[in-house]
């Protein structure tokens, strides 16, 4: 049977996964199909396209809008779908990995355990994960499984830049600032030599990735140096229904003088807050785009406003800037919010090309500081992660065996 690598992308109310035939070097062109379980707080949506955008699925997921649901759902459609094809590895997307975690690992069950362990720094996607790798697990065992770590690529920022100003002893349990959204900055810094050249990659630039989560990351040579998001991924900049950056004495005002609990403001900041908080309108920058309400408008300028805070914040680190790359939903297809961010980021020696910017090309500036849309790949980079890894323990195991049999 012709072997394939699945990888998983769970959120707090969505699926996203891709099919890829198991392949040495994988790419793009391996891909098999590509879907998404949506909506799975309300009203769940099940869609799937083929390799060459063609749909294969699009309906509403039947029974419970539960995650459970949704994972058994999609291995039942895909073992009738493809009932020829073998899963090699199972390759999942882990938000947190914290000081432990800085590099893929195989999941067993001490591994698990220790997954676990972190849920309170990311509580609305380590569970769902979690639960994802279990059903997995029990409904084929041997069936290996990956953990690839959203928080790995920022590992290699100074003691400095990931410190709170907080005693040692919390420190040195691990209250710091970790990052997120690494395999997507991990993608970008590989094609970085394709899209700017070989020399420019290794420039200081900053990625924005721009999403219903959202964050910036400064590189110097495709290395972390600091990003916005920091112990969880709350911090740093206004997102679809997260706060972003907050006074920790707003926090201590709502316990004390509102008298919320602890679980009634993490649903305040990480699902009632952001574009939806101040909008009252939307989490969705295309809805707030298109509407005439003050509401809508105040929620976006506040959204660019806080973005290139950040982005000077981040070029003060960096020391100067060479390069800015948009990626994700909004960097990828909001041109208003683009051209925006860098009219008022002008100071930096940003000049936009409005024609270029209006048609997404891949370069959008004229400008000694130029400016970038490149598409981001998560699922390609776990399926690199998996695959490498389950080759290399087959491997070593080849090589065990042999060794074994010569003595």
């Amino acid at each position: 049977m012709t072997e394939a690598i699945l990888t998983f992308n769970a959120g707090s109310s969505s699926i996203k996964f891709t099919l890829f035939f198991a392949q040495d070097k994988l790419s793009r062109k391996a891909v098999i199909c590509d879907g998404e379980i949506e909506g799975l707080r309300d009203a769940a949506h099940f869609s799937v396209k083929d390799a060459e955008g063609g749909v294969l699925l699009d309906r509403h997921l039947a029974g419970d809008a539960t995650h459970e649901n949704a994972v058994t759902s999609l291995m039942k459609w895909l073992g009738e779908t493809y009932p020829d094809l073998r899963l090699a590895a199972v390759g999942h997307r882990i938000v947190h990995g914290g000081t432990r975690f800085v590099a893929p690992v195989r999941i067993d069950a001490a591994i698990f355990a220790e997954l676990k362990n972190l849920v309170p720094l990311a509580p609305l996607h380590q569970p769902n994960t979690l639960l994802a790798i279990e059903i997995l697990a029990k409904r084929d065992p041997d069936t290996p499984q990956v953990a690839c770590f959203d928080t790995a690529f920022h590992h290699t920022q100074s003691q400095v830049a990931s410190a709170f100003a907080l005693p040692r002893a919390l420190s040195a349990e691990g209250v710091r600032r970790y990052g997120f959204h690494g395999l997507s900055y991990e993608y970008i810094a590989s094609v970085l030599p394709h899209v700017l050249g070989p020399d420019a990659a290794e420039n200081r630039i900053v990625v924005a990735h721009l999403g219903s989560g959202a964050s910036l990351c400064a590189m110097h040579r495709r290395k972390s140096v600091a990003t916005t998001m920091s112990f969880t991924a709350l911090d740093g900049l206004m997102m679809a229904r997260r706060c972003g950056a907050i006074d920790p004495g707003v926090i201590l005002y709502l316990l004390q003088e509102k008298g919320m609990s602890a679980a009634d403001i993490t649903t305040l900041l990480y699902d009632q807050s952001g574009l939806l908080g101040v909008s009252g309108i939307s989490d969705d920058m295309r809805v707030l785009l298109a509407s005439a309400d003050v509401r809508a408008k105040e929620a976006i300028n506040l959204f660019v406003y806080r973005f290139v805070r950040e982005l000077g914040s981040l070029a003060a680190a960096l020391g100067g800037l060479d390069a800015l790359i948009f990626t994700a939903g909004i960097g990828e297809h909001a041109p208003e919010i683009r051209r925006r961010v860098c009219d008022d980021a002008a100071w930096l020696g940003i000049v936009l090309d409005d024609n270029a910017n209006a048609k997404n090309d891949i370069c959008i500036s004229n400008s000694r500081v130029s400016v970038w849309v490149v598409p981001t790949d998560e699922n390609l980079m776990i399926a690199q992660h998996t695959g490498d890894l389950v080759r290399g323990a087959g491997r070593e195991n080849a090589a065990s065996l042999q060794g074994r049999a010569q003595a």
